[in-house]
């Protein structure tokens, strides 16, 4: 059991899941928005504003931050997960984004008034560089909160 406590005890990981909850729960309130309609699935979907993934990897490398110092090597080992997870984000995987609008577009223009029993591939991936801000951005946000619930 001391294990389980010491888990929901640690700054960072609070910091990590409020921020990854808080994101996934903005996307369908950011996407009412701009499109006029609620999309509860966009909660349990990758891509979209703001970038989870960016809000976790941020929350966490600030939380240790402050708690452990900027110069601790936690936070260079998690600063370098924030240049990595942010880079692909808004590069790697929105370009395989692009490609697979691409290619569902051929296979659309290749099979037109054919059934097609392939499934078309997923064209959300990845993040636009403002998504990927806007979750950064909420990540040093959230840790500042959870930083100073914990009194560090």
């Amino acid at each position: 059991m001391k294990y389980a406590t010491d888990f929901f005890s640690n700054p960072a990981i609070i910091s990590a899941m409020l921020s990854w909850f808080l994101a996934q729960f903005l996307k369908p309130v950011v996407n009412f928005f701009f499109e006029k309609r609620f999309d509860w699935l966009l909660v349990f979907q990758s891509g979209g504003m703001p970038s989870s993934h960016s809000a976790l990897v941020t929350s966490v490398a600030c939380t240790i931050g402050v708690w452990q110092g900027f110069d601790s090597a936690a936070f260079g080992a998690a600063f370098a997960l924030v240049v990595i997870v942010t880079y692909d984000a808004s590069h790697v995987r929105w370009q395989a984004g692009l490609q697979a609008q691409k290619i569902n577009q051929l296979l659309r223009d290749f099979f037109s008034g054919q059934q097609i029993d392939d499934e078309l591939l997923k064209e959300v991936l990845g993040h636009t560089p403002r998504q990927v801000i806007v979750g950064v951005l909420l990540g040093i946000f959230v840790s500042m909160i959870v930083c100073r619930m914990f009194g560090i």
